[in-house]
């Protein structure tokens, strides 16, 4: 379990550094909208490329930030049911959704979007928009986002099982009640003990 849980710190770390870095996307989402809306009030012009690469940030931050989203536990619970529960059934739950629902959902999802994004590979599709961008960059954050998201269920699953058999502490309670530096200082001194160990 040990070896597993080590796995697990390692998929957290990336995830973690990732969504990270997918805040200054946003940033320049920000800029790059309130640029356009200046040029187009100033001087009555604007970029149909210039649109779509703020679409594709966001696309980018929101594929992509799924992984760090659940890393994080702000997916939907139902608070008020979980609160009840032992800590013990709440990790069982968890179990049964990652294996059940989350696991097959990616899998299933990766392997309906990869033939679109590998037909615009293909065959260079270009938006239809005049001055638009190449398709397959924003084809490819389906199965890329959906793969990060299994990735981070399977280390989800690990530190589950691993509150489950007595081989760590319980996640789900900890990210509940930190706050966010905290939680993030947590995975990076989880991740920092990993790597301290592989090596």
């Amino acid at each position: 379990m040990q070896g597993l849980l080590k796995l697990s710190a390692i998929v957290d770390r990336f995830n973690a550094l990732l969504g990270r870095g997918l805040t200054y996307l946003i940033l320049l989402a920000v800029l790059i909208s309130a640029s356009n809306a200046i040029v187009r009030k100033i001087f009555s012009w604007s970029s149909n490329s210039f649109l779509e690469v703020q679409w594709y940030l966001f696309a980018t931050v929101f594929m992509l930030g799924g992984a760090y989203g659940f890393l994080r536990n702000a997916h939907v619970r139902i608070d008020f049911l979980s609160h009840h529960m032992s800590a013990r059934t709440r990790n069982w739950i968890d179990v049964i959704g990652i294996i059940v629902f989350l696991l097959p959902f990616c899998y299933l999802m990766v392997d309906l979007s990869w033939p679109t994004f590998q037909n615009a590979w293909d065959s260079g599709e270009m938006s239809q928009n005049a001055g638009g961008l190449i398709r397959w960059p924003v084809y490819l954050l389906i199965p890329a986002g959906f793969s990060l998201l299994g990735l981070q269920g399977i280390s989800e699953l690990i530190k589950r099982l691993g509150f489950i058999f007595g081989a760590s502490g319980d996640v789900i309670s900890h990210l509940e009640t930190e706050s966010a530096d905290e939680i993030g200082h947590e995975i990076e001194e989880h991740a920092a003990h990993a790597d301290e160990e592989i090596r």
